[in-house]
């Protein structure tokens, strides 16, 4: 359960706006990815001073894969150079890399290095930045589902003993906290099948602030209003 203080400890983001960032300014979108990139590194800097201990963006979702053959390749090899690129600095500043998602349609080299940098900075604690490479709610769920079935037909799971708990185990995110709070920037006021189990409780805000766009400040700003509302989780206050 997500903590009831009202301070937002784990903070999920879906980084949208990148694309429109430079079609606006007459650029092709990958120079919108750039900048995005570029902006990640800001806000992982920042995190941790803004009371965030774990942060998870979603980078690139199960349904990316219909955009052009040329965006998307740009999108692996800006994933690949970012890894290598910020490797030393994570691990200088106590940060862990995660991923979630299902890897296996990713490139073998980007797997690789995906595995390389997780294990590096495995115990690192200052901040957990976990990112989301060919992630989808409905489709972690189906992974999910599918591994206890397996557990069922094997004769080693009783389906009457499967719980929610034992449903979250199996989730890409069973090393995570709930989110508390879910930012989706660039004005579009949709969850596009991010975290549909974990952010059952999480506080919701949308910025028409584009991705590129979207600094420290921004999040500060958002940090301290999401700060003073009040959850219950269902139950009432006395």
């Amino acid at each position: 359960m997500p903590d009831p203080s009202g301070t937002p400890c784990h903070v999920a983001i879906i980084m949208d706006g990148n694309g429109r960032w430079a079609t606006q300014k007459g650029w092709p979108r990958l120079v919108g990815h750039r900048k995005g990139a570029e902006r990640v590194k800001e806000i992982v800097r920042a995190a941790p001073d803004l009371g965030i201990t774990h942060l998870t963006v979603y980078a690139f979702s199960t349904e990316n894969w219909k955009r052009s053959t040329e965006e998307v390749l740009g999108l692996m090899k800006l994933f690949a150079r970012y890894i290598q690129r910020e490797a030393e600095a994570l691990s200088r500043e106590n940060v862990r890399m995660c991923f979630i998602g299902d890897r296996r349609r990713l490139d073998p080299k980007l797997q690789e290095l995906m595995a390389w940098i997780e294990k590096r900075t495995e115990a690192n604690t200052k901040l957990t930045f976990t990112i989301a490479i060919n992630y989808g709610g409905r489709d972690e769920l189906v992974r999910a589902a599918r591994r206890l079935a397996r557990q069922v037909a094997a004769g080693d799971l009783d389906p009457a003993a499967i719980t929610d708990t034992l449903l979250e185990a199996e989730l890409d995110t069973a090393f995570l906290p709930e989110p508390d709070l879910v930012i989706r920037t660039s004005g579009e006021t949709r969850v596009s099948n991010f975290l549909l189990w974990q952010a059952a409780y999480a506080e919701y805000e949308f910025t028409p602030v584009l991705w590129p766009d979207f600094t420290p400040e921004v999040l500060g700003e958002i940090l301290r209003r999401v700060s003073g509302r009040d959850r219950r989780f269902g139950g009432v206050k006395p």
